[in-house]
């Protein structure tokens, strides 16, 4: 049976992010730099991800789980062994993790790599592009599925370019829009051939300059997609504060169901690829969605970004407000803090 879109059996994506708050590296525009981890956010920490373990071990639904960390998870042991057995979990179809890929990749060869994919990140004020290039090829020669960001900013457009020269066509580099404000790119930041050369760089990089409307949407985020922190509780997307349940504790089949999009926009990748209209898998496919992966390489003809810019375009046109709730029976005491 053909699971590439995992809409027909049952798979669930897990989008966890846990305590972890610390990174190694000092980035400028990230609130995490170079802040270290004490003694009691550690044991915090990994107390949270052996949780996440053991629900994995006994989900009985096909999985994907994609750590989305504030900071870098793959400095640390308790991660890397983390992504290790959940690759080797046969109801695991993919790990994916965001990282720096600052330390050693050689563990990699533990996993099942098959089942593994990176988002890694390029910060070239704190390594060299050699030194990253290098990493990269390690992680070809593993076979590790991956990708290759840089933040955008202004200063970084020629290493960025750059980047993309040295690195074989077949992997993928995106540029996330820089912005010092919400998550959407602030407005005349780029100039038009400062956007033009970023556009040559990554087909896709002028959906990150748009701020979608999401109100009232369809989106897989909170029915075959969730949000899960270190405590289990579980939102329909990192962006949308409601608690919907608990991982740990509670039924997903009460939990899980098509709701329309609460929030009036949406501008992080992270979220946005699971609105419907917007029809990412149509880019990245199933496999590629998580970890940006887009199943064309730059320049191959199914890799037009026309189609997918102009369905990003239909979402900034007002969406209508949703329907007013139904009059139903009201919940029972204990339902109360989960509804959606």
């Amino acid at each position: 049976m053909d699971h590439s879109d995992g809409t027909h059996d049952g798979e669930l994506t897990v989008l966890y992010r846990g305590p972890l708050a610390s990174c190694n590296y000092g980035c400028g525009y990230c609130p995490f730099a170079k802040r270290p981890e004490t003694p009691v956010e550690r044991a915090a920490d990994a107390a949270a991800l052996d949780r996440l373990l053991a629900w994995a071990r006994g989900a009985a639904r096909p999985l994907r789980i994609f750590f989305t960390p504030w900071g870098e998870a793959l400095h640390h042991t308790r991660y890397r062994e983390a992504l290790i057995e959940l690759s080797r979990l046969p109801q695991v179809r993919q790990v994916a993790v965001q990282t720096n890929l600052a330390g050693s990749l050689d563990w990699l060869a533990a996993a099942q790599r098959a089942s593994v994919a990176l988002w890694a990140t390029y910060h070239p004020t704190q390594v060299s592009r050699k030194r990253f290039l290098a990493r990269s090829a390690t992680l070809r020669r593993l076979g590790i599925a991956h990708s290759v960001g840089v933040v955008g900013t202004r200063d970084a457009i020629g290493e960025i370019e750059a980047l993309r020269a040295d690195l074989p066509a077949a992997v993928p580099v995106w540029v996330n829009a820089f912005s010092m404000t919400d998550g959407a790119a602030a407005v005349g930041y780029y100039r038009p051939d400062e956007i033009a050369r970023l556009r040559a760089v990554d087909p896709y990089f002028e959906v990150g300059l748009l701020r979608l409307r999401s109100r009232g949407q369809s989106c897989r985020t909170g029915d075959s997609v969730i949000s899960v922190d270190g405590d289990g509780s579980i939102r329909r997307c990192h962006f949308d504060a409601r608690v919907l349940g608990n991982l740990w504790h509670d039924d997903l089949t009460e939990i899980l169901r098509p709701r329309p999009c609460r929030r009036p926009v949406c501008d992080c990748h992270i979220g946005y690829v699971h609105l419907e209209q917007l029809g990412a898998q149509q880019v990245y496919g199933r496999s590629g969605l998580l970890a940006r992966i887009p199943l064309a390489p730059p320049g191959h003809p199914a890799a037009d970004p026309t189609a997918h810019l102009a369905r990003a375009r239909s979402l900034l046109t007002p969406a209508p407000d949703p329907p007013p709730p139904s009059r139903t029976p009201s919940p029972s005491p204990r339902a109360t803090p989960h509804m959606p």
